[in-house]
């Protein structure tokens, strides 16, 4: 199980969900590789918008064989049995199927759960469930850095078989939100800019499609 679960990283990026390893998310990828034996069979993804944990989380499932439920509406019967994924539970979530979840995952597998704020944090009516949220295990992603958000825009340019100039990469940066989706999004804008002409992705290529708050920053370039 163990080496499976290594597998499960290899490579450090991939296309469809823009992961990239980095000491931001090292210690959740730690602590997902010891699935199963977590503490009371959960384990709490906190970080950003767009800072990979939901990446993960597709990954653990997958290679877990579980089942993502919602947090506003769990199937809580046919959980007995199978590990389960949470998304976004700080967002919204029905008190009385957390509840059971919770009590359920060291016997069905584990449970994994996603959110913005730390369990600590929810809200709750459940005197039961304040005191299990607040002894959840829960490792913190931190927001892209320069250089994984960097390694993530030159994998999506890689993807739609970009060969952009080597300045490119470290130019966005300074210019987009710092998530993978934003990552994304600005690639796909210089794909479609570059037409069917293949016109050269370049920072003046990057200029004309951002923003006019974000071009003011080229005042600043050296």
């Amino acid at each position: 199980m163990s080496q499976a679960l290594l597998d499960l990283w290899n490579p450090l990026f991939d296309a469809r969900g823009g992961f990239v390893e980095a000491a931001g998310n090292r210690e959740a990828r730690r602590r997902l590789e010891a699935w199963p034996d977590w503490s009371a069979g959960c384990l709490v993804l906190v970080g950003p918008e767009g800072c990979g944990k939901s990446r993960l989380a597709e990954a653990w499932l997958a290679r877990s064989g579980g089942m993502a439920l919602d947090p506003l509406r769990p199937d809580t019967a046919a959980a007995r049995s199978l590990p389960v994924l949470l998304e976004d539970v700080d967002r919204g979530a029905c008190d009385e199927g957390l509840f059971h979840l919770i009590n359920l995952a060291p016997v069905s597998g584990g449970l994994l759960m996603t959110a913005r704020t730390p369990p600590a944090a929810w809200t709750t009516r459940l005197p039961d469930l304040r005191s299990r949220l607040n002894a959840l295990e829960a490792v913190e992603i931190e927001v892209l850095d320069d250089a994984v958000l960097e390694g993530v825009l030159e994998a999506f340019l890689r993807a739609r078989g970009i060969r952009p100039s080597p300045d490119l990469a470290p130019y966005l940066v300074r210019r987009i939100d710092r998530s993978v989706a934003a990552a994304r999004d600005v690639v796909e804008r210089l794909h479609e800019a570059s037409g069917q002409d293949h016109r050269p992705v370049t920072r003046a290529l990057a200029r004309e499609i951002l923003d006019d708050v974000t071009e003011n920053l080229d005042l600043f370039d050296v």
